[in-house]
């Protein structure tokens, strides 16, 4: 049985349409909670996948949030294995972080469903499903720099680095592939404060993750499994 560590910052931003494809993989899941739980002795190669998850703070934050730092360190050793790890926005930053390069503010916040443009190296990588314009949520305010030795994969007109990849073993995604546009209102209760601050309004989103809710759905699961199987 293959096995998969979770880094989960909040328990809404979770690992959403993945689930279902590592449940119909049979993988065995250990869910870690980056602000809670202890990665003292934890064997960064022990798990076939690592996923890190999304969050609202800054990959730069482990001043005013201690507990990155031993995430930061964890990802630092897992990269160094060579084996497979998937980062989601926050997740994503953290591992562009790991490789050398700089995370910052963006001039203005990326919320909301939209599509992203590939590269031509995206456009042969497990993201070509996204080729067509599917919609994906964005959530974000900062964004990374591409790392020294990775290909850049996707961009949009707010933010030109929206994907990378090193290899087969690293995927990091600014965007929310994983998110289930079927339970966006705990991402709209949990983030309503930030929405407020932009005067965004919820409802906009909502209409937007009804619309295409099945179609992303189907296109997250096809470029999961895409780089699930690339070795």
């Amino acid at each position: 049985m293959q096995t998969a560590l979770v880094i989960r910052f909040l328990a809404f931003e979770d690992l959403g349409s993945l689930q279902q494809i590592l449940d119909g993989r049979r993988y065995q899941i250990e869910t870690l909670d980056a602000n809670l739980d202890s990665f003292a002795g934890l064997d960064p190669s022990a798990h076939d996948l690592v996923i890190v998850l999304g969050g609202p703070i800054g990959a730069f934050d482990e001043a005013k949030y201690p507990f990155l730092k031993p995430v930061l360190s964890f990802v630092e050793q897992r990269l160094q294995c060579g084996k497979k790890i998937l980062g989601v926005c926050l997740g994503a930053q953290l591992i562009a972080r790991a490789l050398g390069s700089n995370v910052g503010p963006m001039e203005k916040k990326e919320i909301g469903f939209a599509p992203i443009s590939l590269t031509d190296e995206g456009l042969q990588s497990c993201l070509e499903p996204l080729s067509s314009g599917v919609p994906v949520l964005h959530w974000h305010g900062d964004q990374f720099e591409i790392p020294a030795g990775a290909t850049r994969l996707a961009a949009t007109d707010t933010c030109p680095n929206q994907a990378f990849s090193v290899g087969n073993s690293v995927l990091a995604l600014q965007f929310h592939l994983e998110a289930n546009a079927q339970r966006i209102e705990h991402w709209l209760v949990g983030h309503a404060g930030e929405l407020d601050s932009i005067k965004l309004d919820p409802r906009v989103i909502r209409d937007q993750a009804q619309a295409c809710a099945d179609e992303l759905l189907a296109a997250a699961q096809t470029v999961f499994a895409s780089w699930l199987d690339r070795h």
